[in-house]
Parts: structure tokens; C-alpha cells; sequence
């Protein structure tokens, strides 16, 4: 039974530990660098038939070529809405509109921005940690809750701590890695 909670305090905080990996990685690709891509506007919301609904799900989005992006609205109706959005967006970007597509030329980024948007990451990834490590204080809480409960020895317990502790070690170089490489991505000319 002790064995049981041990593995299932571990495999939630795994869970909890990936989905903040995942999240960051998320937060990773909403960082413009330079080239067209569709995942700067996964937050953006527009008004359209009456209330606020995510651009990805009035429009779709194309690449024609690496630093521009075509937005075709699935209803002609909302061009103008997607137009003021993306504006209001204040991503450096202005769309340029033909009656059927909205199109956006992603100009490139100067020295100085890029080292900026490398502090962005940072700052995105050591949230992440701080994601990490606070999964991990939790799961220390309730195994900690579990040694007082009785019926789980202090061996068993101290052995669920270091794998937890190499499962914090595991996922916080999973973000430094995927850290890595947004800034090499960002870096490069």
C-alpha cells in the first residue's frame, strides 16, 4: 500500500512537471523571431458575431514565404475585425489588406531587439522552473504528510525524494534545452 502512494505522489508530480515544460515550450513559440509564424497569434482574440473568439478559429494562416505570413478569414465579415486586432496587437507588425487576405511582412529583427526578446526567454524559462520546483515542493509536502500518517518508512520515503529530485533535475534540462534552443533560433541572422 505505502509503495502505491509513493509511485502515485511521484507520477502526478511527473505529470505536473511535463505540463510545465509543455507550457513553457508554449510561451517559447509566441516569441517573434524574425520569421512568418502562426504561433504569435495563438492568444489573440477577436470580436466577431458577437463575442470574443480565439484568430485561429475565424481565419487560417498561411507561409508563403519565411518572413510573411497570409491570414484568410473563413468569413469575409470579420477581415476588418482581424485587421484591427493585429493592430491592437502592438507586435511591431502592419497588415496590409487586399478585400480577401490579410498580409503581414515580418521585417528583421535588429541586434538590440533580439538580445531583448533573449531576456524574454530567460525570463519565461525561469518561471518555468519556478513551475518545477514548486511541484516539487508540493510533492516533498505530501510525502512529508505521509511519514507522519505512519505505515511508510523514513527509507522508503528518502528514496521517493531522490527520484523526485532527479525527476526536477530532468525536467528543468528539459526547459534549459528547449531555453537553448529559442535563443539560438532567436540569434540567428
Amino acid at each position: 500500500m505505502s509503495e502505491e502512494l509513493l509511485e502515485l505522489v511521484l507520477e502526478e508530480a511527473s505529470e505536473k512537471m511535463d505540463g510545465a515544460v509543455g507550457h513553457a515550450r508554449r510561451d517559447f513559440s509566441t516569441v517573434r523571431t524574425g520569421r512568418a509564424s502562426s504561433a504569435l497569434f495563438e492568444k489573440l482574440t477577436i470580436e466577431a458575431y458577437g463575442v470574443e473568439m480565439r484568430l485561429q478559429e475565424v481565419a487560417s494562416f498561411a507561409v508563403p514565404e519565411a518572413r510573411q505570413l497570409i491570414v484568410t478569414p473563413h468569413d469575409m465579415a470579420n477581415l476588418e475585425a482581424i485587421e484591427r486586432s493585429i493592430i491592437n496587437a502592438n507586435m511591431g507588425l502592419t497588415p496590409s489588406n487586399d478585400g480577401r487576405i490579410i498580409r503581414l511582412s515580418f521585417p528583421a529583427l535588429t541586434e538590440e531587439r533580439r538580445r531583448d526578446l533573449v531576456k524574454v526567454v530567460g525570463g519565461m524559462a525561469e518561471e518555468a522552473k519556478q513551475r518545477v520546483n514548486g511541484v516539487r515542493r508540493s510533492a516533498r509536502k505530501e510525502l512529508d504528510d505521509l511519514t507522519d500518517d505512519g505505515g511508510v518508512s523514513s527509507d522508503d520515503i528518502q528514496r521517493a525524494e531522490d527520484q523526485l529530485d532527479t525527476l526536477k533535475d530532468e525536467f528543468i534540462g528539459m526547459i534549459d534545452a528547449a531555453q537553448a534552443q529559442k535563443e539560438e533560433e532567436l540569434l540567428e541572422v
